[in-house]
């Protein structure tokens, strides 16, 4: 097996040696592909476990999310220039392992400053699983069974966000939170000695230059702007010193990242301005951050909300929520048949007006729910993004010219973890401020003097005079002012879904008879 990674960061594929043992190569790099998506969804029902035992807040613990969001997308430009220096073997056997132990770091982990800096190597090290994984399918295979290959690719980066509710909710009833970590050490363990002992070393060409400042104050900018987003409502926002000099790091990094940019030669910057000239590619970007906010945003508000408020056991939470996956995995299925016959506009079109449909019907939840309430409005939200999907990055590549790809893969992924982590921030924060503006609200209409008081059956719940009937009264205040906080959240991500529908005029169909590749970065 040989391979060279050229210039644009492509790895050339070269044909396979015929003594390569394909079943176990492919077996031990699906389970580290598997491992890694898991990782995207598996956490997100334990969240209200693990606030409690980490003595978190409701907006502190979704840190452990953003966290390994950011992580992953600041990380993953990085995995070209590394394969071209270490070698993919090597990089692939240190993210493996790095993965491994960040796993069971995050599992011993007894406060949240623990779990967020284990959760940032986890996202550090798995960057560069999804990308290698492909690469390496294809340079083991020949070209005319490179589309299998890359169907159980598919399947494989499609299969642990649909599993991962489902898992992460039997191990947190079953054992506890702990084990959604715990459960990659063995599964990390093989596919370790799998790539060691099975996939020969080839040396790194060292072609690439990798262009450090452009990747350095990107990165400090995106790392300045999370902080500020996790920690602007427990600081009181710019009332605090701290959110100041987040601010002030974030605009002088980004305005110094785009004046590199604008004033370096093409192919020598991290971002090649040329990207930004192509109408298609800066809207499937726009899309991109919108669908990484709606998809990862709705996957952190409603398990806490269905554990919290409505004492949904972790298990259940689980299987209800994971139809979602389940429908953006047929969704996707169905669609990769109809690109190229069907206008990619309206395909993006009815998947935006689905997504939006699912929205509109969780915008109307209540705090009495049954399980079809739950299940199908997150199928309905699966299918919609899943018609979003493959479109969205065929629209995207379409008219780009392939020597650009690389580069604008990466920076395609790169934005939509971005959207995934601002969306998951905004709506956190948006949840607390507007259950307290909810809870003052309601208070406001609490005296002896309101006759709903006066109830005997009431009284003997809620009775002010008494301290416990108060204190009962006030909880259940809080609770009614959550849901109507998560509505709130609910209505915003509609409009957002609706509000990127004109863009679609943007996009420029590519010419009848030009060959669309639907590359892999909207679905990892």
């Amino acid at each position: 097996m040989t391979s060279e990674i050229t210039s644009a960061g492509e790895i050339d594929v070269a044909p396979p040696a015929p003594d390569i043992n394909r079943p176990m190569i492919t077996l031990a790099i699906m389970l580290a592909t598997i491992m890694q998506t898991l990782d995207s969804t598996i956490a997100n029902v334990a969240l209200p476990h693990m606030q409690g035992s980490l003595s978190a807040s409701q907006d502190q613990i979704t840190w452990v999310l953003t966290s390994y969001i950011v992580a992953a997308a600041i990380a993953t430009p990085l995995s070209g220039w590394l394969c071209d220096r270490y070698s993919v073997r090597n990089v692939f056997l240190t993210s493996i392992f790095g993965f491994t132990v960040a796993s069971a770091l995050c599992g011993v982990s007894v406060s949240l400053g623990e779990i967020v800096g284990a959760r940032l190597l986890q996202g550090i090290f798995g960057a560069a699983l999804v990308p290698l994984s492909q690469a390496i399918l294809l340079d083991i295979n020949p070209r005319e069974k490179q589309g299998s290959a890359m169907a159980i690719w598919g399947m494989g980066v499609m299969v642990g966000p649909i599993l991962g509710p489902t898992l992460g909710g039997w191990l947190t009833d079953s054992y506890n939170w702990r084990w959604v970590f715990f459960i990659n050490v063995p599964i990390g363990a093989i596919a370790f000695y799998g790539v060691w002992k099975y996939i020969r070393n080839v040396p790194g060409a060292r072609a690439i230059r990798f262009d450090m400042f452009g990747f350095g104050t990107l990165s400090l900018a995106i790392g300045s702007l999370q902080l500020l987003l996790d920690r602007g409502t427990q600081n009181d926002w710019f009332g605090s010193t701290e959110t100041w000099i987040e601010a002030i790091v974030l605009t002088f990094s980004f305005l110094y990242f785009i004046a590199h940019t604008a004033f370096s030669p093409a192919g020598k910057s991290f971002l090649n301005y040329r990207l930004l000239k192509n109408r298609n590619y800066v809207s499937g970007l726009l899309f991109i951050f919108i669908v990484g906010a709606v998809l990862y945003a709705t996957r952190a508000l409603t398990p806490p909300m269905l554990q919290n408020l409505m004492d949904y056991p972790v298990a259940t939470t689980g299987l209800v929520t994971a139809p979602s996956g389940v429908g953006t995995m047929v969704a996707m299925l169905i669609v990769g048949r109809m690109v190229g016959k069907v206008d990619l506009r309206l395909l993006l079109g009815t998947g935006f007006v689905v997504a939006a449909f699912s929205l509109w019907q969780m915008s109307g939840y209540t705090l009495v729910l049954g399980v079809p309430d739950i299940v199908w409005p997150g199928l309905i939200q699966g299918v919609g993004l899943g018609l979003i999907f493959v479109p969205l990055s065929a629209a995207t590549f379409a008219t780009l010219a392939p020597e650009m790809r690389a580069e604008g893969t990466a920076i395609f992924s790169l934005v939509r973890n971005i959207g995934s982590s601002i969306g998951i921030s905004m709506v956190q924060t948006l949840l607390v401020r507007n259950t307290d503006i909810a809870h003052a609200s309601l208070v406001e209409k609490i005296s002896n003097a309101n006759p709903a008081l006066q109830d005997a059956a009431v009284r003997s719940f809620y009775n002010l005079d008494i301290g416990a009937g108060a204190a009962a009264l006030n909880n259940e205040i809080t609770r009614q002012a959550s849901m109507i906080a998560y509505v709130d959240d609910f209505w915003l991500m509609l409009i957002l879904t609706l509000a990127v529908l004109p863009l679609l005029l943007l996009i420029k169909p590519p010419a009848k008879g030009n060959k669309m590749e639907i590359d892999h970065a909207a679905m990892d």
